[in-house]
């Protein structure tokens, strides 16, 4: 009995659950690309503006809720219970999208609704359990498995949706993905039990307010969240309208699926090993390599002739890149103040990666609307590449006074 109880409570187990739920939000979120013509065929006449505003808008409402949601957490309700929260909004937020009937409703739903949820069961608050329960050295490592769980999502429900959408109405298709994101509740309930005392909030000593002071007169982490913005600048705007763009080109809808699906599943990998490489190198180094890294690939993608094999070529290297910058921006907040107020101070950086996110995705849809080409706005996240590289120079990875005096 006493073996089974250690195992069940190991925290390999909390990993596991956390990679999962993780795989199942963010995965969700991936997905909306795939829906984007048959949801605005159906509402909107096949505009496609009004999705890419209800997609940048749960963008944006996760952006600016999940550091509350956050410090209720960290103060009061705890992770798992947020968690449990989280997961049941967000499928209820799907399920009401497969009864949306006009772009209000569209809004309200994936907008609102899902956005409120998503900010209760996303990478924050799943990054600050894995930081709470994993062994030191192997922090970094477990923040990029976790991380790269959440690209997985993409490679398991990119394709599973396309092939739903191909045999059902998209509604049914929705109702079918809702199901899955309830599966965060037991998860969840379980990761609780599984965690042990590790999330016990009351051996800590310093407060959310004495927190928030120590990270606002921090200059690398507010460098930190510039250069995050432009993350969810470039990465947003690619699965949302990537395949709008392959369908403008002649190149396909379908294709287009099997990029975002094929890009998740190279993140895995890469995400992985910058968790693996941010325990032996300098973390800002690595962010870096990995802004530069991505405009060039995006260049190389925009300039030369889109086919099939150029498509997957793109998505294969851009998804090494993808969201590698996630375990190493989180490391860095944990190396500078420690894993107490990870989920608070993760999401506040995350904040400024959604607005990066929901005002490329929307302008997106406006150029394109507008112009009929995304090919404006393709060079606008090129740039952004260049500016978020110079942003993480100035950076310093050293723990702030109060942890370098404990050390």
């Amino acid at each position: 009995m006493s073996e089974t109880n250690t195992l069940w409570k190991s925290p390999y187990i909390v990993l596991l659950l956390c990679t999962l739920i993780i795989l199942i939000s963010y995965g969700t979120r991936q997905s909306f690309g795939i829906f984007l013509v048959p949801i605005s065929d159906s509402i909107s006449g096949g505009r496609v503006e009004p999705f890419s505003f209800a997609v940048s808008l749960q963008t944006l409402i996760i952006g600016i809720s999940v550091p509350f949601v956050s410090m209720i957490a960290d103060k009061w309700l705890g992770p798992i219970k947020m968690l449990i929260i989280g997961g049941a909004l967000y499928a209820f937020g799907m399920y009401q999208l497969s009864n949306a009937v006009s772009e209000l409703h569209l809004a309200l739903s994936i907008g609102v609704l899902s956005g409120l949820a998503a900010s209760g069961c996303g990478l924050p608050m799943l990054l600050s359990v894995v930081g709470r329960v994993a062994p030191e050295k192997k922090r970094s490592l477990w923040l990029g498995i976790v991380s790269a769980g959440g690209t997985g999502g993409q490679m398991f429900l990119v394709p599973l949706n396309g092939f739903l959408l191909t045999r059902m109405d998209w509604t049914d298709a929705v109702i079918i993905l809702a199901s899955f994101i309830f599966a965060i509740v037991p998860m969840a309930i379980i990761v609780g039990k599984a965690s042990g005392n590790a999330l016990d909030q009351k051996k800590d000593t310093q407060t959310l307010g004495q927190a928030l002071s120590e990270a606002r007169e921090a200059r690398s982490y507010w460098y930190l969240c510039l250069g995050f913005f432009t993350c969810g600048f470039q990465v947003q705007f690619i699965v949302t309208h990537l395949p709008k763009f392959l369908e403008d080109t002649g190149t396909g809808v379908t294709i287009g699926a099997h990029a975002i699906a094929l890009i998740g599943f190279s993140n895995m990998i890469g995400t992985a090993l910058a968790g693996k490489l941010g325990g032996h190198f300098r973390k800002k180094n690595l962010l870096v390599f990995l802004y530069v890294g991505r405009s060039l690939v995006m260049l190389a993608f925009f300039l030369a002739p889109i086919s099939q094999t150029s498509v997957y070529i793109f998505a294969s290297c851009i998804g090494v890149l993808w969201l590698a910058t996630v375990p190493l921006t989180a490391g860095i907040i944990s190396t500078l103040f420690g894993p107490r107020y990870m989920a608070t101070l993760y999401a506040i950086a995350f904040l400024s990666h959604q607005i990066g996110g929901a005002f490329s995705t929307w302008m997106g849809g406006v150029v394109r609307d507008s112009t009929g080409s995304y090919e404006i706005w393709w060079w606008v996240i090129i740039l952004g590449g260049a500016l978020a590289a110079l942003f993480h120079l100035p950076i310093k990875e050293t723990p702030v006074e109060r942890l370098a005096q404990t050390a």
